[in-house]
């Protein structure tokens, strides 16, 4: 067996800011950090670990519609952290060697202008690689995402009649997680592609992401593999 599709909701950026004694909005710093090692111990793995434990496609929840509105200060701290962390992407040797397409899905023209350029040039950066795909969900929400379908449906105007499939085509990713991870313990979907995760096997940990580790990525697969997949039979 191996995974096509994890997605990860990077949660509790925060709540570990305030736990080690720092300013909320510092904890995404923390975050970001934790991003890199994540990708820098992928990049080590051998193409035997590769095969077991890296999804074809990884989705990280970064930037939801909902958290627009937070307070200026903070949503200011996150886009300057944005574009350093997409640049910081742009030059990594870990998303070199893993041949990481990066792509990013939600309503991206929300965003500054300064984040919608290094957006584009990591894209454009990273667009030949074909071996495995990270999406970044930023400016995003699931049911924005359906009403962004239904309404390029109705604008082009070509389909009398929809089925699923012809849906999914319109959805910024139509790709269903084997896996949905969700850090800093809180239980909930929050938005979080409902259209594509009905078969999904959901984990949520105590930990915040800054404390996620590549062990507890791991365990979790491992737990996947062991779970029956029934899709409704």
């Amino acid at each position: 067996m191996t995974l096509n599709h994890v997605a990860i909701i990077l949660d509790g950026n925060r709540r570990y800011a305030r736990k080690i004694g720092k300013h909320p909005v510092e904890g995404h710093k923390y975050g970001a950090e934790a991003l890199r090692k994540f990708l820098k111990w992928a990049a080590g793995l051998s193409p035997r670990e590769k095969e077991r434990y890296w999804a074809r496609e990884l989705s990280l929840y970064i930037f939801s519609m909902q958290n627009f509105n937070r307070t200026k200060l903070e949503i200011k701290a996150l886009m300057g952290l944005f574009v350093q962390a997409f640049n910081e992407l742009r030059e990594s040797k870990d998303v070199e060697k893993l041949e990481l397409r990066v792509d990013f899905l939600g309503r991206v023209n929300l965003l500054p202008d300064n984040v919608k350029r290094a957006i584009e040039r990591l894209k454009e950066k990273t667009n030949h690689y074909t071996k495995y795909k990270l999406n970044f969900c930023i400016a995003y929400g699931g049911r924005e995402e359906i009403i962004d379908a239904i309404n390029r449906i109705l604008k082009e105007g070509k389909h009398k009649r929809i089925n699923e499939e012809i849906f999914s085509e319109y959805l910024y990713n139509s790709t269903e997680p084997d896996i949905i991870i969700r850090t800093g313990n809180v239980i909930r979907t929050s938005n979080f592609m409902p259209w594509q995760s009905i078969y999904s096997e959901w984990f949520f940990l105590d930990k915040t992401w800054p404390e996620f580790t590549p062990e507890d990525y791991k365990r979790i697969v491992e737990e996947f593999y062991k779970r029956e997949r029934r899709f409704g039979k």
